[in-house]
């Protein structure tokens, strides 16, 4: 019986693996994270006797605990609840169980950790810390200008190819998270600086072999990764004498924070950064609510009455 049970859980694992991948287009480290957290919820089962078309809520609230007992933070129980949502939702579409045991468990509160984001004028110090007559700083002022005027993530800037620029369309051609394209505008500033720097730098390296089509290249030809930007960045942000935790994802809450507090729809936010839910997005209200606040407190002369 237990043997079957094992079976049983392992079959469901290889069904789950492919419906997320294929179904819900999901990258290779998002799928594998969930597949760890299933395998956890199938050993507790196990050791419980309980098949998967028979997971109960409580069940998953008794494993919940468990985590919460052993020190798992709010955030990464988001996540297991929300891969337990998948998984049961999959079963109920499958007909194997006719409603989904997890969709009625809250989820854990974010936390009220809101991040660092930049001024337009401490970008501005950071690009003034490059030396233009030199190409690898004029290569980086271009990176720093190119993630904070549209809002990429990291990998998607390391990733970009000469084929996913249309000038013309004044647009970026990005491969997102689960491999999702969308299309991001950039502004004339930006382009022309991008365009710069592809005729003036990048035209003298040589690429490696499977190099070539990568925008962004070191003085060897290959294309930057995701350390080598965070450690430029970092280096900039300390020459420029600014105290604030930085890295390359700080100058995307910069863009977003930005243009919510100017006033931008937040569908078209989440669009530009290519956010699954709405939910992600939203922080920025909260974010700019922060600016409003401490603007209040800085200026208002009942704030400092005691």
């Amino acid at each position: 019986m237990v043997q079957e049970a094992e079976i049983t859980w392992q079959r469901y694992r290889r069904n789950f693996e492919t419906y997320l991948r294929l179904e819900r287009g999901m990258a290779s480290n998002s799928v594998q994270a969930y597949l760890r957290d299933f395998d956890h919820m199938a050993r507790f089962m196990q050791e419980h006797q309980t098949e998967p078309e028979a997971v109960k809520r409580d069940d998953l609230l008794q494993l919940l605990k468990q985590m919460a007992d052993a020190g798992i933070e709010p955030n990464s129980q988001r996540r297991i609840i929300e891969g337990w949502r998948r998984f049961f939702h999959m079963l109920v579409v499958e007909d194997a169980i006719p409603d989904n045991p997890a969709k009625y468990i809250d989820l854990p509160a974010r936390p009220q950790h809101l991040p660092d984001v930049l001024t337009d004028d401490e970008i501005t110090q950071i690009q003034s810390t490059f030396d233009l007559s030199l190409p690898e700083p004029a290569r980086n002022y271009v990176i720093v200008e190119v993630l904070y005027g549209c809002g990429l993530r990291v990998s998607e800037l390391v990733n970009l190819k000469l084929s996913n620029i249309y000038a013309d369309d004044q647009c970026l051609q990005i491969i997102g998270k689960g491999d999702k394209e969308r299309w991001v505008p950039i502004n004339p500033r930006a382009l022309d600086l991008l365009q710069t720097y592809i005729l003036t730098i990048r035209s003298h390296i040589q690429p490696k072999k499977g190099e070539e089509r990568y925008v962004f290249l070191n003085r060897r030809g290959s294309h930057l990764t995701r350390q080598m930007v965070f450690i430029m960045l970092q280096n900039a942000v300390d020459a420029a004498g600014i105290h604030k935790h930085v890295s390359p994802h700080t100058l995307r809450h910069s863009f977003a924070t930005e243009l919510v507090e100017n006033g931008a729809d937040l569908r078209a936010v989440q669009e530009m950064l290519g956010h699954e839910s709405i939910a992600t997005t939203e922080i920025y209200t909260h974010l700019s609510r922060e600016t409003l606040r401490n603007t209040i407190a800085a200026y208002h002369p009942h704030y400092v009455k005691k």
